[in-house]
């Protein structure tokens, strides 16, 4: 769900970036800039579930919001740990507004994310997250969620059919061929993939760079920053932006299926002029709006009922 579209200066219906994103039944926060915790309650974001932020850089669009959640959440009587991914200079800027208001009851994890290439920064049951860098004036990253690869289901016919043991059932589900006096059951032909396995990047400010459209390559849903329309092209180089025009030709060349852009810059009222640019290149792309949410449906198997 978009919680704020806007860029560094917010308007009155356009908040700084904020994202929720939900896994399996599990909630993140992707960047926390002024306001987010207004409109996590606005949208109806439970703040009990929300155990892992993400903060792409340190500029106050992306990052002014966080005091204020950390805040509210120890005032809801929280005690479990809330983890925190971001740049060096967190740490730094998380103990000054701690020295001033005092320390919370529950922990904070604090995660500094340092890479030059996708680096795998926190794993779960059915999902990986990647962080990569960007390029932009100070220090900034990207985050990639991706579902990780499930084990194969056995076609419910087959187990009868060929008597499978539950030891068989294991190694297929593995994707191992099962051998049987002298006989091979090759595992193509007794199982399927129960899904498959969805992706979303988060691409925050950054300029061009040929290198996003590959460590992105076949992702689902991609939010990249489109600051400006093509005909600022120039400053968005100067300020290390890009255009919606710049957006789109990611995601294209990344094979994504959609694409939502924001952060989008404060002078313009209405934002028709940067969707009908990406579309002209990217069809698939769509304007992120306050308490929008893009749902990546679950590709599941034909033979799941089978």
């Amino acid at each position: 769900m978009t919680l704020g579209s806007a860029s560094a200066r917010p308007t009155s219906s356009r908040f700084p970036s904020a994202h929720s994103l939900t896994v399996g039944g599990r909630l993140f926060l992707i960047d926390c800039g002024e306001g987010c915790q207004m409109q996590m309650a606005r949208f109806k974001v439970p703040f009990s579930r929300l155990d892992n932020i993400f903060i792409s850089h340190l500029h106050g669009d992306h990052v002014f919001g966080l005091f204020g959640l950390i805040s509210t959440l120890d005032m809801t009587g929280r005690l479990s740990p809330l983890h925190i991914y971001g740049p060096q200079g967190l740490d730094e800027l998380l103990n000054t507004i701690s020295g001033f208001f005092g320390e919370v009851k529950y922990e904070i994890v604090l995660h500094t994310v340092k890479c030059s290439e996708p680096t795998l920064i926190a794993e779960f049951k059915n999902l990986e997250i990647y962080s990569f860098p960007l390029r932009h004036r100070i220090e900034t990253y990207g985050y990639l969620f991706k579902e990780k690869e499930p084990l194969l289901n056995v076609i419910k016919s087959a187990v009868s059919e060929h008597k499978l043991t539950l030891e068989e059932i294991a190694t297929l589900k593995r994707g191992e061929d099962v051998l049987r006096d002298g006989v091979t059951l090759q595992c193509k032909d007794l199982t399927y993939k129960p899904f498959e396995p969805r992706s979303f990047a988060y691409c925050s400010d950054t300029a061009p760079f040929p290198k996003l459209q590959e460590w992105i390559s076949g992702t689902d849903l991609i939010y990249h920053e489109a600051t400006y329309a093509s005909d600022l092209r120039a400053l968005s180089r100067t300020t290390a932006h890009s255009t919606s025009q710049d957006a789109a030709k990611v995601a294209l060349a990344s094979g994504a299926k959609k694409l939502v852009l924001g952060h989008f810059s404060s002078r313009y009222r209405t934002l028709d002029l940067l969707l009908d640019e990406a579309r002209e290149i990217f069809p698939e792309s769509y304007l992120a709006e306050e308490g929008m949410i893009f749902d990546v449906p679950e590709k599941t198997s034909p033979l799941k009922s089978m």
